[in-house]
């Protein structure tokens, strides 16, 4: 029996253009784009479709984009028969999309509190202040005992466990970097700086976090439709108000990817599909759950594949 999710991308996954060969065929597209520009007040596809990279980049805009973007996807998903999935994920800021998707959060209220959530990461340390870096070829539990050695620094942490020896860590711009050269002298394969101005998943987003809360509480929350994954403690909450406490933390508390897939694996899921622009979370699938088929909805051709494959499975 197939059974399948859905994943979608969140922050890094941007890119100028990313939607435009799905906006060329599908009407969704720029339907979702108004829709979502209409709440922020300014045109938001004109940021994806034209640039510059430099402004869809700033994180108070590249949420939203990334919101939408995923949003549009599962339209056209919707649009053309596609299959509901069994249960839905999203990396980080890519859990909104879930969430939408799953009929928990209105999309115009999910627009909202994405565009908010980047302010309040921005605001919550000053700039240069903050880093992050991949930590490549490393055992998670060694990379933590550095950080911790490294607390007296200042605030590091990891921050996303993306797949077997691959890990992000975050914090203060100086800690990381000493928690980096730790981490080589141990064996790490390599550290990349990543081209962030806000450290995510750490301690140092908790005001950010109890800001947003208060967001939260004042948005309309459903009951669920479909099990959505949540990276906070890795399981699909039906109550409201447990959503809302785990949107909150995960955004100081670590994205536990790896174990997020390797659950679905658990319940079931040999199917995976990224709804949403990009093929990092395909990427890093292939890495977690190598025996599983990946799919990713990046065109017409690339829909229509997954779509037959999924018949075929069900046949």
């Amino acid at each position: 029996m197939t059974k399948t999710a859905f994943l979608f991308p969140g922050q890094g996954s941007q890119s100028v253009g990313m939607m435009s060969a799905l906006a060329d065929e599908f009407s969704q597209v720029q339907a979702t784009f108004d829709q979502a520009s209409a709440v922020l007040g300014y045109d938001l596809w004109a940021v994806v479709a034209d640039g510059p990279a430099e402004e869809l980049n700033r994180t108070e805009i590249t949420q939203p984009a990334m919101l939408t973007a995923g949003i549009a996807t599962w339209r056209i998903w919707q649009a053309l028969g596609g299959a509901q999935p069994d249960y839905l994920a999203g990396h980080s800021l890519g859990e909104y999309s879930a969430l939408v998707a799953a009929g928990v959060m209105r999309f115009r209220d999910a627009v909202t509190i994405v565009a908010e959530r980047g302010r309040l990461m921005q605001q919550a340390t000053p700039a240069g202040n903050g880093a992050m870096a991949a930590v490549l070829g490393l055992d998670d539990q060694v990379l933590n005992e550095i950080c911790e050695q490294v607390a007296a620094v200042g605030v590091v942490a990891c921050a996303n466990f993306n797949a077997p020896g691959q890990v992000v860590i975050s914090g203060n711009k100086t800690a990381v970097e000493q928690a980096g050269e730790l981490a080589k002298q141990a064996g790490a394969r390599r550290v990349v700086p990543l081209s962030v101005s806000v450290p995510s998943h750490c301690t140092l987003m908790k005001p950010a976090a109890a800001k947003l809360q208060e967001l939260l509480l004042e948005a309309r929350f459903s009951d669920s439709s479909l099990p959505v994954i949540q990276n906070a403690d890795v399981r699909a909450y039906a109550d409201a108000e447990q959503v809302r406490e785990a949107l909150a933390r995960q955004l100081w508390q670590p994205v536990r990817w790896t174990e997020t897939i390797r659950s679905l694996l658990d319940a079931g899921v040999n199917r995976f599909v990224e709804c949403g622009p990009g093929k990092v979370l395909a990427s890093l699938n292939r890495r977690i759950a190598k025996r599983t088929a990946v799919f990713t909805l990046s065109g017409r051709a690339a829909i229509e594949d997954a779509m037959q494959t999924e018949e075929s499975h069900e046949k």
